[in-house]
């Protein structure tokens, strides 16, 4: 068994309020758990109203699997309209 990590972080400029943030952090949330069947968390800077740090998981019985898909899924954060990306690590 293959599992692999994502931390990703994302500035939201045009947040204004908590509330703003997580109407994009859930739209991004579903999109990718959609797209890419991976799960998909916040986990830190809740309380931030511009900074989004995601954990994206994805278990398989092949490393390439896994580090390729979590790699299409930087791919697709970084053309997100709204979130900036900033960075990213990937353990698989």
């Amino acid at each position: 068994m293959i599992v692999g990590s994502l931390r990703v972080r994302l500035l939201v400029r045009e947040s204004r309020s908590l509330k703003d943030k997580r109407q994009v952090v859930r739209s991004i949330k579903d999109r990718l758990r959609n797209a890419f069947n991976v799960s998909v968390a916040e986990v830190e800077a809740q309380e931030h109203r511009q900074l989004v740090v995601l954990g994206v998981a994805m278990v398989s019985n092949e490393a390439g699997q896994v580090r390729g898909a979590l790699e299409q899924v930087v791919s697709a954060l970084r053309a997100h309209p709204v979130a900036e990306f900033l960075d990213h690590e990937i353990e698989v």
